[in-house]
Parts: structure tokens; sequence; C-alpha cells
């Protein structure tokens, strides 16, 4: 039996109740409450029930132009990070607030269990799912029921294939895309699944948000969008047959503008999540 490893799980967020509650809830069973670090970004947010028994701090906020805001962002939770590590973690997870690192359950474990596991020299990756609506299909996100109860389709996106496990201190690139230095390794049967765009009312809210549209986010947000009209338009494919091939894609080709980041020859593949999924987040 392996020696679990003391994981914490860190976030910024701003403005984005909605999948902070689901992020609390999922990180908190996986890892405990007690290893969950939340910066809120801005004196005027305040920190919401549902964080009881995580620490959550209101920093002052970072920046007022999104290229900027975001490496700014990614420096001090770097720091913070290291901060973790020197208070005694082994481990320590970087994500957004709408993403989920998730194992399959064929294997039957949870997350600490399968990291505590995983040799990791300075970073690991799962493989990126960025999740859509199929219009037409599944209606509006809700907590009622899990969200992957509500949600089949993904794109595998390399987008969402970070570097967001780490060993030691390093310096996350912006989006926690990448560790600055350092190669990246894909772990198998590990998942992030990206829900930020997985629901067309959420989007709107979020072009309605007068602070995010002050920062420069509409074009970002027009753009990454379009995995509604993916998960809408296009042929869903089989799931572990095209998870498969894309760990071995994105492992081995590199964009030539970014050699410690996964590419994937620009393929739009979208998958349908196998049922034995439903019930994990």
């Amino acid at each position: 039996m392996s020696i679990h490893k003391h994981i914490a799980a860190l976030t910024m967020v701003r403005n984005d109740d909605f999948f902070l509650r689901k992020w609390v809830e999922y990180y908190g069973r996986e890892l405990g409450r007690e290893n969950l670090y939340v910066y809120f970004d801005g004196e005027d947010q305040t920190v919401a029930d549902f964080c009881q028994g995580v620490h959550a701090f209101v920093h002052p906020k970072i920046g007022t132009q999104v290229v900027a805001a975001e490496k700014a962002r990614l420096k001090f939770l770097s720091e913070r990070a290291a901060e973790l590590f020197a208070q005694g973690y082994d481990l320590v997870i970087g994500v957004d607030a709408d993403e989920y690192i998730v194992v399959d359950p064929k294997l039957g474990t949870g997350l600490r269990e399968f990291l505590s596991d995983q040799k990791i020299g300075v970073s690991l990756s799962p493989l990126g799912l960025d999740f859509g609506q199929k219009l037409g299909e599944e209606g509006d996100l809700s907590f009622d029921e899990t969200f992957l109860r509500q949600r089949h389709y993904a794109q595998i996106g390399t987008r969402y294939t970070k570097a967001s496990v780490i060993a030691k201190p390093c310096l996350w690139g912006s989006g926690f895309h990448r560790v600055k230095g350092h190669n990246f390794h894909i772990a198998p049967d590990l998942y992030l699944l990206h829900f930020g765009y997985a629901d067309r009312q959420i989007q709107e809210n979020r072009l309605g948000d007068v602070d995010r549209m002050a920062q420069g986010w509409q074009k970002h947000i027009y753009k990454r969008s379009r995995t509604i009209r993916y998960a809408t338009e296009k042929k869903a494919r089989n799931f572990d047959r095209w998870t498969r091939l894309a760990r071995i894609c994105q492992t081995w080709c590199r964009p030539p503008y970014a050699l410690n980041k996964p590419a994937m020859f620009e393929l739009t593949i979208v998958v349908r999540m196998p049922e034995r999924f439903n019930g994990i987040l």
C-alpha cells in the first residue's frame, strides 16, 4: 500500500462563485478542505459561505488587462505554491475554478491515491477535455445533478493539457499551461475537465460582466465558446480510442513557438464521455 502524499490545491477567482462551489466540493472531497487555498482577486470580493473550512484569502486586484494580469496572477500563485512546499506539502495542484482533475473511474481510485503513486520530477499533466453544450439535447448547467450527467461531449483540447500538478517550486506560465524551463509529462488515466464554456447561459452572463469586458476578455470568450458549436455539430468519437491516441500525439508533437507545450496537428476531435464518469463530478 502506498503512503498518501500531502497534496494541496490552489486557485484564484473573481466573480465566479458558480464554478468555485463545485471546485470546493470536488477537491474538498478528494483532498480535504483543509488542503484547499482560494484567493479572491480584488478587495471588492467576498468569501462565499461554501468556502467554510477552506483557506480563503481576499487579495488586492491583480492587473486590469487580461494578458498582463494573467502573467501576474500566475507569478503570484507560483509564489504561493512555493510557500506550500515550504510548509511540507509534497504536491501542489494549480487550476482555475472551472477546471477539475479527475482519475478515470475504471481504476477505482481517488485523486489523492492516484497522485501519491506517481513519480513526478517537476510537473504532471492530465489530458485536457474542454466541455461544450450540445444545444437541443442538453439544458442549462445546474447543481441539481452532477456535471457529468448534464454534459457528455468534450473536445480533446491541448490548451487544457496543463502542467497542473507540480512536485517542487517552479514558475507556471499563464493559465497553468506550462512550467517555465521544464518539459511536461502526460499521465495515463488522468483528465482535466474544463467547464468554463460548457453552458451558453453562463457564457452570455460573462459577456455581460462589465468587469470582464473592461479587462479585455471579450475576444477570448468568443474564441473559446466555439466549444459549444463543436459539441453541437461535430460527430462524437469513441472516448477510449481517441484519448489514447491523443496522449501519444500530444506527448510527441510540440508547437514550434513553445516546445514545452503539447500539440495535436490542429485536429478538432469531440468525444462522448463514457457512462462510468457520470457520478464522479
